[in-house]
């Protein structure tokens, strides 16, 4: 069975809120962590793989897979979990 990149996207985009609720069960353990630690974790947790999954989304749509609402739902998702976490990254203190 192939899979649909529209799928991929996702499932990219649950992996990034799967970590995001580790990460926030498990913040008081990661207290004394520098700044420059955290937002490094923060891009490769949560900015990589809701990018690449509104990469794959995009993808999709362009391959004309047949699950057009899927890539759209992937890529609108991705793209805001993607966007939040950046500007977080960006504009914390």
């Amino acid at each position: 069975m192939k899979r649909s990149l529209a799928i991929i996207s996702l499932v990219l985009f649950g992996i990034s809120v799967i970590f995001l609720i580790v990460w926030t069960l498990s913040e008081s353990a990661f207290a004394g962590m520098s700044t420059a630690a955290e937002r490094i974790i923060t891009v490769a947790l949560f900015v990589l793989p809701a990018g690449i999954g509104a990469v794959m989304g995009v993808m999709s749509l362009m391959y004309r897979e047949g699950k057009t609402a899927l890539a759209i739902t992937g890529i609108v998702l991705n793209t805001l979990f993607a966007l939040f976490h950046l500007m977080i990254v960006l504009f914390a203190g």
